[in-house]
């Protein structure tokens, strides 16, 4: 009896394990590895929001940057240098969304810079591919990757934590979005999160936005909310990080709702 083929096979398991246990020792070593104190002072200068960020999620929030930028390439476009700085910012604002939750942004592993607004030549959503704006793209997010970026809205996305508009924030909001393999406006919500509860407040919220845009109001949440579920989603998470007390004000279940999704209570952040 030949015992190749158990050999063969016994090297194969080994080899898988030895990998998984490769990359999972990387990935712990990535997430408890601090910043260095220039990408620190970088961050206070280029996305303001994080110095509002409680002391306790610092840690966290730096550990997941490290294994954000090891995990994604960064590919610029149309003549664009990239810099550390480009990098830095958009994986901070993309990992603030995570910062306190499990989830994780597995399937990206690519984004495409602009340097300024690009232009696709597509002007419709087909339910895994999402626009920013039809002329004049800022950003978009396709399922499973990549992200599209231009990086002036990204910095004055980052550089403005309290204008209701955020691109970086935006665009990773979808692929949060995308990761339960339908892009609706229903992504994977906290363990114990009721469904019915999520989908009266996002609902409600929504139908008001769109009243309120029909009939000439102005409104909190971005108008590009109004366009369909994934937007409101996704425009509403902006607002939630960069308008947290006017939400919680004008908005309190929609606020309960984003608050218990991703952990966070930006309202109380000094």
């Amino acid at each position: 009896m030949s015992y190749l083929p158990l050999v063969l096979l016994a090297l194969v398991v080994l080899g898988l394990s030895y990998r998984y246990i490769s990359r999972r020792r990387k990935r712990e070593r990535l997430l408890a590895t601090p910043l260095s104190p220039q990408q620190r002072e970088m961050l206070a200068r280029l996305v303001p929001i994080l110095r509002r960020l409680p002391e306790s999620l610092r840690p966290s929030l730096e550990g997941k940057i490290n294994l954000f930028l090891d995990q994604v390439t960064f590919h610029g476009n149309n003549g664009i240098e990239l810099k550390e700085e480009m990098r830095l910012s958009i994986a901070a604002q993309a990992c603030l969304l995570v910062v306190n939750s499990p989830v994780w942004f597995d399937t990206l592993r690519t984004i495409l810079i602009y340097p300024s607004a690009f232009s696709t030549g597509r002007g419709e959503h087909d339910g895994f591919l999402v626009h920013e704006r039809d002329i004049g793209t800022a950003g978009e997010s396709w399922s499973r990757g990549p992200v599209v970026l231009s990086w002036d809205h990204a910095l004055r996305g980052g550089l403005n934590p309290e204008d209701g508009h955020n691109v970086v924030i935006h665009e990773f909001a979808h692929q949060l979005d995308a990761l339960t393999g339908h892009t609706n406006g229903i992504p994977h919500l906290r363990k114990g999160q009721q469904y019915a509860r999520w989908e009266k407040a996002m609902l409600d919220a929504y139908h008001g936005h769109v009243r309120r845009m029909e009939s000439g109001h102005p409104t909190l949440i971005d108008p590009y909310g109004a366009t369909n579920h994934q937007e409101f989603f996704a425009e509403a998470t902006v607002t939630f990080f960069e308008k947290p007390r006017a939400m919680l004000q004008e908005e309190p279940e929609l606020y309960e709702q984003l608050a218990e999704l991703f952990a966070l209570d930006p309202a109380k952040w000094s």
